[in-house]
């Protein structure tokens, strides 16, 4: 198998609603953070990665055919090298409440993690995304704002254009099943994970 699809959206985009309608429509399956739990000895990869050292993509990425959400999409320059065939989905939101989202969701879960059960994947996490993209400074709104915005701009500037599509949830099966050549299905396109359930989870 190959890397098809590149999810290049931060976390809290409507990332893991777009990892089972990838899978939905046959690209079986998609990497997301939730596969890390799944699989520690990734972990060690994803800190390589980080510090600029080379990895095995085909080892990591075994039996998948699309990655969304952290910590891949940090590195979608590294996987359109790897697969450049592959397309490119940007899934966005308004940049305030992607941020109250991510504040009150996985960072605060970051943090509970951190405290009670502290090891390489915790670690990795705050590696890779709090400190390696926001540089420790989660509480600074306007910085974390302006890194959002830098990351999603990079991506619009430089994948081909043909080779991008700049998603929302909202837009639901129509844009995605046009991008990718799939047929709509029937159903309403996954509408998984809100802040509400995710809070309702740490409680």
């Amino acid at each position: 198998m190959t890397i098809k699809v590149i999810g290049a959206g931060f976390g809290r985009t409507g990332t893991l609603s777009l990892k089972f309608a990838l899978e939905q429509l046959g690209f079986e399956k998609c990497y997301h953070m939730i596969e890390v739990r799944q699989h520690p000895d990734h972990v060690e990869m994803w800190r390589s990665l980080s510090r600029g050292e080379s990895i095995n993509w085909h080892g990591l990425f075994a039996g998948y055919q699309a990655s969304v959400d952290w910590p891949s999409c940090n590195f979608w320059r590294e996987q359109m090298n790897m697969y450049p065939e592959a397309k490119v989905i940007l899934t966005v939101r308004d940049s305030k409440s992607w941020y109250q989202s991510v504040k009150n969701t996985i960072w605060k879960a970051s943090q509970q993690q951190a405290a009670s059960n502290p090891g390489a994947s915790s670690a990795m996490v705050f590696e890779v995304i709090w400190d390696g993209i926001f540089d420790g400074r989660m509480e600074d709104e306007s910085h974390v704002i302006a890194q959002y915005d830098k990351h999603n701009k990079a991506v619009v500037d430089e994948v081909p254009k043909d080779q991008l599509l700049v998603f929302e949830a909202k837009q639901g099966w129509p844009a995605l099943c046009e991008f990718l050549g799939c047929s709509i299905p029937s159903g309403d396109y996954p509408r998984v994970n809100s802040t509400k359930e995710f809070v309702e989870r740490l409680s």
